[in-house]
C-alpha cells in the first residue's frame, strides 16, 4: 500500500496514546513501510509534554482533523490552456487528453474562464459562406498557427475582426472579389503568385500569407512595409493553411466566463453537492491559481491516506473525519465499539493495561528490538496507563513488557514512573479548569444515552480542593457542548490509591452509585484507579439497573 498511513490516538492524547502511536510508526518504518507517520488528535497534556522533552523527541504530526479535501481527489497536473493560445492549441489538448472541458488560464494560472469540448465544435465546424469566411484573431495566433515567419509587419497580440480570401485566381478576378472589403480587413492566403501578391499589398490588405514556404520578392517586401501591410511565410500549403488559419481565435474569445470553483481545502461533501448541478469544479490554490479540475469521477478516486488506531477503536474518540477514511488497522486494549469495516483489518485487542504492552509485543513479534528512546516511550506509556504497574488493569503482559523495556533504555521502573507522575501531579500544571477536565476525557454509551469522562492523576487533593468550583463548571460547559447525559472527572491520587469523582448531571446514575458522598455530586472512591475497568463498567451496570 502506498498510502500515507497516519498512527494516531483518541482525541485527547494522554501518554499512552502518544507514544504507542510513535513507537508503532517506527515499527512500521523498520520494516520498510515508509510513508507512515505518527500523528495526534489533539493538543499534549502535561505529562506526555514533559515524557518527550525529557526523551529529546518531537511530537507527533497535530492532525486537527481528516476530513476528506478536495485536495486530496484532484489531480495536480491539470491540462490548460493559456488565454492568448490560438483555438488550435485547444483541439489539440482535447484531442491527447480525452477530457470534455478545458480552464483557459491568464499569464498567472488564474482561470479566467472554461472551453467545453461542444463550443470548440461549434466554432470549428461553421457553415455558411459568410461565416466560414470571418476570422477572429490576432497575427500572433495566427501566425501560431501556421508555424509563421513575418518578412513584413510584426506578430501583435491585439485581436480583430477579419475576413478571409484565398487568392487563387488571375488578378482581375482577384481585385473584384477583395472590392467590397475594407483592405484592413483582410487576410490574403496564396502561393508565390506575384500578380496577387502585388494586387493584396497595394491594395493595403491587413495580413498577406504565403503558403509552401516560398520565398517573396524583396521589392514586394519593401512595398508591404510602406504600405503596413504584414507578410507572413508559412511552410504549409495552401488547404493546410486555410483549415489551421481557421482555428486561429484565441481561446480567451471563446472560454466561457461562468465557472464553478471551490478552495482545495474544502471539504469533499462540499464538492460532492456542487457536483450534483453541473459537470465540473475548477479547484483552486489559496493564491487563485488552478490546483485541478474536479469531475463526478474525482468522488471516486480512492483517497491518498489511510488510518491506524491506537489506544481506542470506537468513532466518538477517534479524530474528526475518521469516519470517512479508511482504517486498516486497530490496536487497543479497550471494550469494543467500533464502526463496521468495508474490509477485513487487522484488529488486536487484548485486555492489558497499555496500548504500549501491545506494541512491545508486536516488536518482539517481528524480531525487532527497539532502539533504547523507543522502549523509553514505550516503558513511560506502561507505567503511566497502569499508574506504575498499580491499577487493577495491570496484566503480567504488561510486568514482563515493562520488565524487558526497562532492561533495553536503561530505566529503573519505580523510579521513571514517580518521574513522570512527578511531572504531571499539579492540576495547575494544565493551564486551565477546561484542560484538566479534557485533556483525557472520553465518551462512552448505552443505547442512546452518552456520558463521559475525564481522569487526572495527582499526588493529594489539596489543589483539587481549591479548583472544585471551578473544574464543576468546566464539567458543565463539557457536558452541554457535547450533549452529554453526564459529564465526570476522576481525579486519582497515585499515593492513596483512590479517586474523588466528581459529576456534572447524570441523575440517573447518582442514586445506584453505591459509593460515599460527601457532598452532592463527588464520590469518594477508595480503591478505585482505573476508568477502564473499574469505573465505567461500573457505571454501564447502574445504567442497566435503572
Amino acid at each position: 500500500m502506498n498510502k500515507q498511513t497516519y498512527v494516531i490516538g483518541h482525541r485527547n492524547p494522554d501518554t499512552d496514546s502518544v507514544a504507542s502511536a510513535i513507537a508503532y510508526a517506527e515499527l512500521k518504518r523498520e520494516l520498510g513501510r515508509k510513508r507512515v507517520t505518527a500523528a495526534m488528535a489533539g493538543p499534549l497534556n502535561p505529562q506526555t509534554t514533559w515524557l518527550l522533552k525529557r526523551l529529546g523527541l518531537e511530537a507527533p504530526l497535530y492532525l486537527a482533523d481528516v476530513h476528506p479535501k478536495v485536495r486530496d481527489v484532484i489531480c495536480r497536473t491539470p491540462v490548460s490552456v493559456p488565454a492568448d493560445a490560438p483555438l488550435l492549441a485547444a483541439m489539440e489538448l482535447f484531442h491527447h487528453n480525452n477530457i470534455r472541458m478545458l480552464p483557459v488560464l491568464d499569464n498567472a494560472g488564474v482561470p479566467v474562464g472554461v472551453i467545453p469540448l461542444l463550443r470548440v465544435a461549434e466554432c470549428s465546424l461553421p457553415t455558411g459562406v459568410e461565416s466560414l469566411r470571418k476570422l477572429t484573431a490576432s497575427l500572433s495566433t495566427v501566425s501560431a498557427c501556421l508555424n509563421g515567419n513575418f518578412f513584413a509587419g510584426e506578430p501583435g497580440v491585439e485581436v480583430e475582426s477579419l475576413n478571409l480570401i484565398v487568392g487563387a485566381m488571375r488578378e482581375e478576378s482577384f481585385t473584384a472579389r477583395i472590392s467590397p472589403f475594407e483592405p484592413e480587413s483582410l487576410v490574403v492566403v496564396t502561393g508565390d503568385r506575384r500578380s496577387i501578391q502585388l494586387a493584396a499589398i497595394e491594395r493595403g490588405v491587413r495580413l498577406l500569407v504565403v503558403t509552401g514556404g516560398l520565398p517573396v520578392d524583396e521589392d514586394l517586401v519593401k512595398l508591404a512595409a510602406e504600405r503596413g501591410v504584414a507578410i507572413l511565410s508559412t511552410p504549409f500549403d495552401t488547404a493546410t493553411t486555410v483549415a489551421r488559419i481557421r482555428l486561429s481565435t484565441p481561446v480567451s474569445e471563446l472560454a466561457d466566463a461562468s465557472f464553478e470553483t471551490m478552495g482545495v481545502g474544502e471539504p469533499l461533501t462540499h464538492l460532492r453537492e456542487k457536483l450534483m448541478h453541473v459537470s465540473a469544479v475548477l479547484a483552486l490554490e489559496g493564491d487563485g491559481t488552478l490546483a485541478g479540475v474536479a469531475t463526478k469521477s474525482s468522488l471516486l478516486a480512492p483517497l491518498p491516506y489511510a488510518l491506524i488506531l491506537v489506544d481506542h477503536n470506537e468513532l466518538s474518540q477517534a479524530v474528526p473525519g475518521a469516519e470517512e477514511i479508511e482504517i486498516v488497522e486497530v490496536i487497543d486494549h479497550h471494550k469494543l465499539g467500533n464502526a463496521p469495516s468495508t474490509h477485513p483489518i487487522t484488529f488486536l485487542a487484548a485486555p492489558v493495561g497499555s496500548t504500549c504492552t501491545m506494541v512491545a509485543t508486536l516488536y518482539q513479534d517481528q524480531g525487532v528490538t527497539p532502539q533504547p528512546h523507543v522502549a523509553s516511550l514505550l516503558l513511560a506509556g506502561i507505567l503511566s496507563d497502569t499508574v506504575i504497574l498499580k491499577s487493577p488493569t495491570t496484566t503480567q503482559r504488561d510486568r514482563d513488557a515493562a520488565a524487558e523495556l526497562a532492561a533495553i533504555s536503561g530505566l529503573e521502573i519505580e523510579s521513571f514512573g514517580a518521574e513522570i507522575f512527578a511531572a504531571s501531579g499539579a492540576l495547575s500544571g494544565y493551564g486551565s479548569p477546561d484542560r484538566v477536565v479534557g485533556s483525557d476525557f472520553k465518551q462512552f454509551s448505552q443505547g442512546e444515552l452518552k456520558f463521559g469522562v475525564g481522569q487526572v492523576e495527582v499526588f493529594g487533593f489539596s489543589e483539587f480542593e481549591s479548583m472544585k468550583k471551578d473544574l464543576k463548571a468546566a464539567l458543565a460547559a463539557l457536558r452541554k457542548k457535547d450533549d452529554l447525559e453526564m459529564a465526570g472527572l476522576m481525579v486519582t491520587d497515585i499515593a492513596t490509591e483512590s479517586t474523588l469523582f466528581m459529576m456534572e448531571g447524570g441523575e440517573r446514575f447518582i442514586r445506584y452509585m453505591g459509593y460515599p458522598q460527601p457532598e452532592p455530586q463527588l464520590f469518594e472512591m477508595k480503591g478505585v484507579m482505573s476508568r477502564k475497568k473499574q469505573l465505567v463498567p461500573h457505571l454501564l451496570k447502574v445504567l442497566g439497573g435503572n
